[in-house]
C-alpha cells in the first residue's frame, strides 16, 4: 500500500494546533518533528549521549508535523486540510504564530506503516499510579498500578507530551475517591479515563471536533469505565449544568483565557482547576485572568516549554 506523506511547516506553539487538524484526516500516525525537543533532551542529565550531529541543535523556528494519508484519498484529503488550516490561520492570528503552515507531499512506500507507528508506542508511566499504554500492547500492572489502555490511531492525546503528562500528574495529587472530574477538551478522553481508574464517580468530557468525541467514547468503552464517563460534542462547557470537584482542560492558552468566566459556575466550592498547554509567554496571562475569577493559584508545574497550572475555588 502506498501512502502520501504530507508535512506542515509550523512553531513549535503552533504544532499542537496543526496535528490535531491532521489527525481529523488520518488513521495512520501523526508525528511532531521539533528541534527543541532534542535540545530539551540533550539537557536532560538522566539521559546519556553519546554522540549528537551538532547541526540538530542549530536555532530555527521551524517546527514539522506529518501525516500519512492513503494515496488514493490524497486528491480529496488535501483540500480539507488546507481549508482546515486556512481557518486554524483566521482564528488564531494575533494569538498564536502558526509559521508559514507551508504543506509539502511525497508519495511512500508503507506496507507496514501501522506497524511500525505502533511499535513508537510504549506504556508511559506518569506520576506514581497511572500507565498509559496502547491498545494493542499487553502490559503486566503492578498491584498499585492504574493501566489506561488508548486506541491512539484516532485522536491526540496519548500521554507522551509534556502538557498531558503534567496534567495526569496533579490529577493524581488532587483526584478524592467519589468526586465528579470535568475535562474540556477531551481529545482522547485520556484525562476523564484516568480520572475514573483512580477512583472518581464521573467524568464529563467535552471536546469541539466530532473525531476526538467519538475516540474518548471508545477509548472509555475499551476501558470498562464508559457508563461512568459522558463526552459531549460541544464548545467548552456551552450549556453545560455539570459542577465538578476537580476540572481540567489541556488547550492553547487563548482558549483557556476565554474558558475562565464560566469556572465559577462549573466548579464547586472549594474545587481544583488544572490547567496546561502554556508556553512561558501567556503563564502570567493566563495566571491574572483566573485569579480575577478568584480563584488561588496553588501550584505550578514546567516540562520543557510548558506549563501546567494548579487553581483552587
Amino acid at each position: 500500500m502506498k501512502f502520501t506523506e504530507v508535512t506542515i511547516h509550523t512553531t513549535t506553539e503552533g504544532s499542537e494546533l496543526v496535528a490535531d487538524v491532521l489527525w481529523r484526516y488520518t488513521g495512520y500516525g501523526v508525528a511532531i518533528s521539533d528541534v527543541k525537543d532534542v535540545i530539551a533532551l540533550q539537557q536532560n542529565k538522566a539521559m546519556y549521549w553519546d554522540y549528537i550531529d551538532e547541526n540538530l541543535t542549530c536555532a530555527r523556528s521551524d517546527v514539522l508535523v506529518k501525516a500519512f494519508i492513503a494515496k488514493e484519498q490524497t486528491n480529496n484529503t488535501l483540500p480539507l486540510i488546507r481549508a482546515d488550516l486556512n481557518e486554524l490561520a483566521v482564528n488564531s492570528a494575533g494569538l498564536t504564530a502558526l509559521g508559514s503552515l507551508e504543506c509539502t507531499r511525497r508519495e511512500v512506500e508503507g506496507d507496514d506503516w501501522i506497524e511500525i507507528w505502533k511499535k513508537h508506542f510504549r506504556p508511559i508511566h506518569i506520576g506514581e499510579k497511572i500507565v498509559v499504554c496502547p491498545e494493542w500492547i499487553k502490559y503486566e500492572k503492578k498491584h498499585y498500578e492504574q493501566v489506561v489502555k488508548l486506541d491512539s490511531n484516532m485522536a491526540f492525546g496519548t500521554g507522551e507530551h509534556e502538557t498531558t503528562a503534567m496534567c495526569l500528574k496533579l490529577l493524581q495529587q488532587y483526584l478524592t475517591p467519589h468526586s465528579v472530574c470535568i475535562d474540556v477538551g477531551c481529545g482522547s478522553g485520556i484525562l476523564g479515563i484516568s480520572a475514573i481508574k483512580l477512583g472518581a464517580e464521573y467524568a464529563y468530557l467535552t471536546d469541539i471536533d466530532f473525531v476526538a468525541v467519538e475516540s474518548a467514547k471508545h477509548n472509555a468503552e475499551i476501558n470498562g469505565v464508559g457508563s461512568q464517563v459522558t463526552v459531549a460534542h460541544s464548545n467548552l462547557l456551552d450549556n453545560a449544568q455539570i459542577k465538578g470537584d476537580i476540572m481540567l482542560a489541556n488547550i492553547t492558552a487563548e482558549i483557556l483565557c476565554s474558558l475562565a468566566p464560566s469556572i465559577p459556575k462549573n466548579l464547586k466550592e472549594g474545587g481544583a482547576l488544572i490547567l496546561s498547554g502554556i508556553i512561558e509567554s501567556r503563564l502570567e496571562k493566563v495566571i491574572s485572568t483566573f485569579t480575577e475569577q478568584n480563584l488561588k493559584l496553588e501550584k505550578q508545574l514546567n516540562e520543557g516549554e510548558w506549563f501546567a497550572l494548579s487553581f483552587r475555588l
